[in-house]
């Protein structure tokens, strides 16, 4: 019996549609490959649905996600809505409350440098090598952005006047996500590295305690545990001795940054945001990018790269996943760039000229 999938995508705004036309073609060449159906429906969201319905995110669409498997999610955003209030912003109006209604608790960000690409990476050549590949796993609906109480007490300009945030994780919290993470490492080359702050917060006293419970259980996996001002220094200085990060909420928020910036390009950065069960939410680090918009040139290899953690981590297609993942290596490694990547001497192709290319690189 055929294995048919329900997927809703929703391109967003800017570039968007441009980049989720390419991957929504690579998809499809991959399913008949590897044997399984795919229901793709559209529906709008963002800056694009509030045009047309008067909000960032209609009822129709979050319904849509809610009878899918899981959701292809493009780029929101852009100058056009800023002047509207923040819960009919795209940004704030949209993926937000997305995240919080599905209980995305994980989400992930693979930072890669492809040794075609180390140029473009901002750390010395010998620090760089051949390129690294880094697996971010950071906690989603935890730590001191959710933690109660909060808030400011005090006479509004006084000297004695505060502002108060909780950092607090349950033992539950960090069981659940960092098996997320130790699963995925047994995937790849079973490195953990688990970050925290332990030397001085209690918070991660109780995230470290239970980090060594759950390994018990991974025989295999080695796991170095980390301050984070110390792991944001060795990023710097040995980026290719690490396979997975293991993050709370804080921590990950800004060491994912730091992966993102040693990439050299936002355009080659896909992301998901995972719930318990297997639904999630798979999109491209980068934004709407609308200066760019309509022109064909934006790179959609982050959008494409979504689609095979969609198909890892939602359907465990894993050799799907790694088809798309070779073919986008097989294309850097042939020469082909967009404007964003482009060196010289490179074949310089627009949006669906790199998906043409990786579409023949599938086979």
């Amino acid at each position: 019996m055929s294995k048919n999938y329900k997927i809703a995508v929703l391109p967003g705004d800017g570039i968007g549609p441009e980049v989720m036309k390419e991957a929504v073609r690579v998809l499809d060449v991959v399913s008949k490959k590897f044997g399984f159906d795919v229901n793709a429906e559209w529906a709008n969201v963002g800056g694009a649905a509030y045009d047309e319905s008067g909000s960032p995110l209609p009822e129709s669409t979050l319904k849509l996600g809610e009878a899918s498997d899981c959701i292809l999610f493009g780029s929101v955003g852009g100058p056009k809505w800023e002047h509207l209030p923040p819960n009919l912003q795209p940004e704030r109006g949209a993926l937000l409350p997305l995240r919080k209604h599905f209980k995305l608790f994980c989400n992930l960000r693979p930072a890669r440098v492809y040794k075609e690409l180390a140029g473009a990476c901002p750390l010395r050549a010998d620090i760089v090598g051949d390129g690294f590949n880094i697996l971010t796993v950071r906690e989603l609906t935890g730590d001191v952005y959710f933690g109660q109480p909060k808030g400011r007490e005090g006479v509004p300009g006084s000297k004695e006047e505060i502002g108060f945030d909780t950092m607090k994780y349950s033992r539950y919290e960090v069981e659940r996500i960092a098996r997320f993470a130790f699963d995925a490492a047994m995937l790849r080359n079973k490195k953990v590295a688990s970050i925290d702050k332990a030397n001085v917060l209690t918070t991660s006293v109780l995230w470290r305690e239970v980090v060594n419970e759950v390994i018990k259980d991974y025989p295999e996996l080695t796991l170095e545990h980390l301050y984070v001002d110390n792991a944001a220094m060795q990023l710097l200085k040995r980026p290719r001795e690490f396979d997975v990060l293991l993050c709370p909420n804080l921590f990950g928020d800004i060491l994912t940054d730091e992966c993102a910036m040693l990439t050299g390009s936002m355009g080659l950065l896909p992301s998901a945001s995972i719930a318990e069960g297997s639904f999630g939410l798979y999109e491209p680090a980068g934004g709407s990018a609308p200066d760019i918009a309509g022109k064909g040139i934006a790179n959609p290899l982050a959008q494409i790269l979504s689609v095979a953690l969609m198909l890892r981590y939602t359907f465990k297609e894993e050799e799907a996943a790694k088809a798309i993942e070779a073919a986008c290596e097989k294309v850097i490694a042939q020469g082909y760039r967009t404007g964003d990547i482009y060196q010289e001497g490179c074949t310089k192709v627009g949006t669906t000229g790199m998906g043409d290319a990786i579409i023949a690189a599938l086979g």
